[in-house]
C-alpha cells in the first residue's frame, strides 16, 4: 500500500507542478493592473484591467499608410509655380451642423433665478429639478459661477449658464434629460473646392483637432470641438465669406549629410548667386531663415548643397492658410514612417497686406514641443529657406548633417460661380 501511496504522491506533485508552471506562464503573457476606484461611501473598490500585450495583432502598416489627402497634398510641381492662382468653387454657403440629438427644450418661464459661487452643473441641477428634468453632466466638475436674478425662458437661462461655463448642452426628449459636455460633435459642409477643403483641414489641425473624418464626396468634415474652437470656426467661415483669399505654402524638406565634418559653407551662397538674391536673414532659437528670390529655386538650392553634402529627400507637400489663421503641415503625412523628421510639423499664420505682401509667422515643432519660430514679410516671388537645423534634434545623425526646409508662399483667390467646375489644385 505504501508503494501505491508514494506513486500517487509523485503523480500529485507532478500535476501540481504543471499547474503552477501553467499559471506562471499565464502571468508572464498578461500582467494585471489594479486600478483604485473610490465609491461614494469612500470605501475602496478595485477593478482588474489586463495590460495590452505589445505583441497583439494590430492594423497592418500598409492599411494605416492609406491617406486620401496624398494625391492633393504630397505632389508639388516645382517647375510651374503660379504666384497668384484663381480657383472657382460652387456658389453655396458653408454649413456647420451639430450631430447630437438636440430636441426642443420645454417652454418654461424662469424668474429671479439666483446662485452664488456654485459650479455650472449645480446651478443647472437646481433649475432642472424644478422643471422635472434629469441632468447629465458628462465631464463635470465645471467652473464656478455667480448669477443674480436671471429671467427669461428656460432655454435662454440654460444657454446663459452653459455659455458662461464654456459648455454645450442638448436635450433628449425621449429620456427627458439635459446633457452637458465640454465638447460636441459637428459636421462642417464646405463649398465644393479641394483647395478650400485642404485649407479648412489645415486650420482644424492648427487648432489642435486631429481626430476627424473627411468625406471627399460631399465635402464635409466631422470632428469634435470645444466651444472656443467652434466659435473660431464660425468666425473663420464669416471671414472667408468676406475675404476669400488664402495663402498656399509649397514645402520641401530634405536632409543634407555632410561630406566633410565642417558641413555646408552657407556663406558661399553669396558667391554662387547674385547679390540681392537673399533679401533677409534672421536667426531663430535654432537655425536661420533666409528670404530669397526665385533665383534660388529648389533645383538650384540642391545643386549648391550637393557640393558639400549628400541629399536625402524627406518630404514635400503643400498646406493652405486662410488669412490670419494658423494652419499646419505634418511632414510625416508625405514621408516615410522611419524618417527621423517624421514628427516634424510646419505651422504658419499668414496675413495679406498691401502690394501683395505676405506677413508670415513660421513655426517648426514636433510632438516634443516647439523647435524654432520666425516672422517675415515677403513679396510674391520671394521664398523662405530655413537652414542650420542640426538633424540631431530628431535623432542620431552623422556630424554635420542638417535638415533643410524650403517654403514657397503663393496667393490663392477663390471665386464663386454657378457654372459646373472641374477641381484642380
Amino acid at each position: 500500500m505504501s508503494k501505491i501511496l508514494k506513486k500517487y504522491q509523485r503523480l500529485f506533485l507532478l500535476v501540481l507542478l504543471f499547474n503552477v508552471t501553467a499559471c506562471n506562464v499565464h502571468k508572464d503573457t498578461e500582467e494585471i493592473i489594479f486600478k483604485n476606484i473610490t465609491s461614494d461611501n469612500s470605501s475602496n473598490k478595485y477593478s482588474v484591467l489586463p495590460q495590452l500585450d505589445p505583441n497583439m495583432i494590430r492594423t497592418t502598416f500598409r492599411a494605416n499608410d492609406l491617406d486620401l489627402e496624398t494625391p492633393l497634398r504630397c505632389n508639388v510641381n516645382w517647375k510651374t509655380q503660379e504666384m497668384v492662382q484663381i480657383l472657382p468653387h460652387n456658389n453655396v454657403s458653408f454649413k456647420l451642423e451639430r450631430n447630437d440629438i438636440d430636441n426642443t427644450l420645454p417652454d418654461f418661464e424662469v424668474r429671479d433665478f439666483s446662485f452664488d459661487n456654485v459650479s455650472a452643473d449645480q446651478a443647472l441641477l437646481t433649475l432642472t429639478k424644478e422643471a422635472g428634468i434629469t441632468l447629465v453632466a458628462k465631464d463635470a466638475p465645471y467652473p464656478m459661477l455667480y448669477g443674480n436674478e436671471l429671467n427669461g425662458s428656460f432655454k435662454e437661462v440654460v444657454e446663459k449658464i452653459s455659455q458662461s461655463a464654456d459648455l454645450f448642452y442638448r436635450f433628449d426628449a425621449k429620456t427627458n434629460s439635459l446633457i452637458l459636455s465640454r465638447r460636441a460633435s459637428f459636421t462642417l459642409y464646405i463649398p465644393n473646392s479641394r483647395t478650400l477643403m485642404l485649407g479648412f483641414l489645415d486650420v482644424l489641425r492648427g487648432a489642435g483637432i486631429t481626430d476627424m473624418v473627411t468625406n471627399w464626396r460631399d465635402y464635409s468634415v466631422t470632428f469634435e470641438a470645444n466651444l472656443e474652437t467652434k466659435d473660431k470656426i464660425v468666425g473663420l467661415i464669416n471671414d472667408f465669406e468676406n475675404n476669400p483669399t488664402m495663402v498656399m505654402y509649397d514645402v520641401s524638406i530634405f536632409r543634407a549629410i555632410a561630406k566633410e565634418p565642417c558641413g555646408i559653407v552657407w556663406n558661399d551662397l553669396l558667391k554662387d548667386f547674385d547679390f540681392g538674391s537673399i533679401a533677409t536673414a534672421q536667426t531663430g532659437v535654432i537655425g536661420r531663415m533666409l528670404t530669397v528670390t526665385n533665383d534660388i529655386s529648389i533645383e538650384h538650392l540642391k545643386t549648391f548643397v550637393s557640393k558639400y553634402a549628400d541629399i536625402q529627400d524627406i518630404s514635400e507637400g503643400r498646406f493652405v492658410v486662410p488669412t490670419q489663421w494658423f494652419s499646419r503641415f505634418d511632414v510625416g503625412r508625405c514621408g516615410k514612417l522611419d524618417n527621423m523628421e517624421y514628427p516634424l510639423s510646419v505651422l504658419a499664420k499668414a496675413g495679406i497686406e498691401k502690394n501683395n505682401r505676405i506677413l508670415s509667422e513660421i513655426t517648426l515643432d514636433t510632438t516634443e514641443g516647439e523647435i524654432t519660430k520666425f516672422k517675415a514679410r515677403n513679396r510674391l516671388g520671394e521664398n523662405f529657406l530655413i537652414i542650420g537645423l542640426p538633424s540631431e534634434i530628431f535623432g542620431p545623425a552623422k556630424q554635420g548633417t542638417e535638415t533643410i526646409v524650403f517654403i514657397v508662399p503663393r496667393l490663392v483667390r477663390m471665386l464663386k460661380t454657378d457654372e459646373k467646375i472641374k477641381n484642380k489644385i
